[in-house]
């Protein structure tokens, strides 16, 4: 059985009538964030120092002794596992201030995270991470307690350390309704998942693991895509052959919101200092975020489409015709370099082949 992980953004709304119980509970939440924000640069500080012992060369002969637990190694130095240091730390300035599941999910994180970079770190290549306010809030996939849907099926309800809470899926223009049903119904198991905080609104970004066999693929059948700014995705497969998304659906969208832009920043120039300032924080910020977050969710969209279809025709291989020639045209044609993502496409298409288990090859 092969897994697969995949996360999802879910808006949440604390599911009570009481205004000030809704208040106490972002309050909360937030200071949980703040605990968090301390918690993850004291993680990296100990586990940083532990490594740096053995360089401390002002230190005597018997102090530098090896960094592993005395109970399983006489030579050691500490009194538990590595991974338990800073738990035991976290423990002793956060306990009662926050659920100690977060911190636990914080520590095993962050400690594995330590772990892979270490050698980086030891050789001075990286520099030590330093983790911000903003920092997200995990919990384990057990944390979330009653998981169930009204109905009709558009709304969920659980509770995650006794806070009550429902989702908001809107138009719901991705999976999230499926994903949450499958998940209410066990056919899918919801990880280590964590909680953010964004101008007084909480969502949920949820990892999923899905278990499924192998996809069977043939290695004599080769699929050829092509991509171009009229069609973004042309797929061969044998005989057939298919279109994906169109230049109406993509440019033309993208080239409006551009246009509005420009005519926010033109309005500026007939404006006081902080008028100036509040259009371009308010309103051309979120017109630059909404054509990025626009362009992100057509790649992926196309993307999903074009390895689906490889899938469904048992392609093993995935050749992207042309590529090269068009990305070196692309970096010298300015319109093509602003308006078409070649390179941000083909690198979900090649994250989503490798997770299907296709060979994608560019000419």
């Amino acid at each position: 059985m092969k897994k697969t992980f995949y996360t999802r953004k879910i808006r949440l709304i604390v599911d009570s009538q009481d205004s000030e119980y809704k208040g106490q509970v972002l309050d909360t939440l937030y200071k949980w964030r703040y605990i968090c924000f301390k918690a993850a640069n004291q993680i990296y500080t100990h586990h940083y120092l532990q490594q740096q012992i053995r360089e401390l060369i002002y230190l005597s002969d018997q102090t530098k002794l090896k960094l592993a637990d005395i109970s399983k190694d006489p030579d050691g130095m500490l009194c538990t596992s590595k991974m338990n240091t800073t738990y035991q730390i976290l423990a002793r300035n956060y306990k009662g201030q926050i659920p100690m599941h977060i911190m636990s999910s914080l520590n095993s994180t962050l400690t594995g995270q330590f772990g892979k970079n270490k050698p980086l770190y030891l050789s001075g290549e990286r520099s030590l991470s330093s983790f911000k306010k903003e920092i997200p809030v995990p919990f384990k996939g057990t944390d979330v307690k009653n998981l169930r849907s009204c109905p009709e099926g558009k709304i969920f309800y659980f509770s995650l350390f006794d806070i009550p809470f429902k989702t908001y899926l809107g138009r719901d223009i991705y999976d999230k309704r499926a994903v949450l049903q499958k998940l209410a119904g066990g056919e899918i198991k919801l990880c280590t998942s964590s909680l953010v905080m964004d101008k007084r609104k909480i969502f949920i970004l949820a990892v999923f693991e899905k278990q499924h066999e192998p996809q069977q693929l043939d290695e004599n059948i080769i699929a050829e895509a092509s991509l171009s700014l009229d069609v973004p995705l042309t797929v061969t497969i044998g005989k057939a052959t298919y279109e994906i998304g169109s230049k109406d659906e993509y440019l033309y969208k993208r080239l409006a919101i551009q246009a509005a832009i420009q005519r926010k920043q033109r309005a500026t120039a007939f404006m006081n200092k902080a008028s100036k300032k509040r259009i371009r924080q308010n309103t051309i910020a979120k017109l630059q975020a909404s054509e990025r977050s626009y362009v992100n969710q057509k790649q992926h969209v196309y993307s999903k489409r074009l390895i689906d279809l490889c899938v469904k025709n048992k392609a093993a291989t995935l050749l992207l015709v042309d590529q090269t020639e068009k990305e070196e045209l692309a970096g010298k044609d300015p319109f093509l370099l602003r308006n078409w993502g070649y390179y941000g496409l083909k690198e979900k298409i090649e994250r989503k082949a490798d997770k299907a288990g296709i060979a994608v090859l560019v000419e």
